[in-house]
């Protein structure tokens, strides 16, 4: 077995598309035994494309669930070298005034519960065998500053980007590095119906066209930023959080499009 996670043990939430499927494939590819969880049957699609992925339907938001998917990575493999809380939800773009505190409730129980019950579970897991490891949380350039989602969405990011610094300072000495990538505008399950929207307009070109590089990701890239994050070549990256934006958010610029009182044309 080769690769840069030859024999490593991992596991990823939200793994049945998008960002967290190609992440499961591209750690398996390289050397890893993942174990990949989802909601949703899809997941059994990521484990058929690859044979080191075992897919296992789960709430990467339950307790029992995450405690699970951790449980059975150690069993299998002896150990737990990898977390990648990637599980998500965008909430769609409904303003403050449009959102009630059920939405809020719903929204932050995926994207921010989810992931700290991910580091959780995972870095006990990695204490009570005695060996270094890496947890990697996917957030969002929404968490560094507005712009780039709707309110709840990019709190709970925010959250998440504060969570991984606390955790990375929570389990100094340990040998557990936690640190979170920001992905931009990336095509998947949750971006479909803008990216259709776009195409079926005509306007595909305009994907993206806010950051440098005039372009919308691809999960792909998104995934490679969580695998160096996870690898060796990151040890002495701990606590911070990688924007993969295209260079949106070295500026962060956006058509405000209606304040308190304004209407839309």
């Amino acid at each position: 077995m080769s690769g840069r996670f030859a024999g490593r043990s991992v596991v990823v939430t939200g793994a049945g598309s998008g960002i967290g499927r190609a992440t499961a494939l591209l750690f398996a590819r390289e050397g890893a035994r993942v174990v990949a969880l989802d909601r949703s049957e899809s997941v059994e699609e990521t484990a058929a494309q690859h044979p080191a992925v075992l897919p296992l339907r789960g709430d990467a938001a339950d307790e029992a669930d995450v405690a699970a998917l951790v449980a059975t990575a150690v069993e299998r493999h002896g150990c737990l070298d990898v977390v990648v809380a990637n599980a998500g939800v965008s909430g769609g773009t409904r303003g403050l005034f449009e959102l009630g505190a059920e939405d809020w409730a719903a929204l932050l129980r995926v994207n921010l519960i989810g992931p700290f019950l991910a580091i959780k579970h995972g870095a006990k897991a990695m204490l009570e065998i005695g060996r270094p490891g890496a947890i990697v949380c996917t957030a969002s350039v929404a968490g560094l500053r507005a712009g780039a989602g709707g309110p709840a969405y990019s709190a709970s990011k925010a959250g998440v980007i504060s969570l991984v610094q606390t955790a990375a300072q929570q389990l100094a000495g340990s040998g557990i590095r936690v640190n979170a990538v920001c992905p931009g505008l990336v095509e998947t399950g949750m971006t479909r119906a803008l990216y259709e929207a776009a195409r079926a307009k005509g306007r595909e070109d305009r994907i993206g066209q806010l950051n440098p590089l005039r372009r919308g990701g691809e999960p792909e890239e998104i995934a490679a930023a969580i695998a160096f994050l996870a690898s060796d070549a990151a040890s002495y990256v701990n606590g911070q959080a990688l924007a993969v934006d295209g260079g949106l958010s070295s500026s962060h610029p956006f058509a405000r499009p209606w304040g308190v009182g304004e209407t839309t044309v």
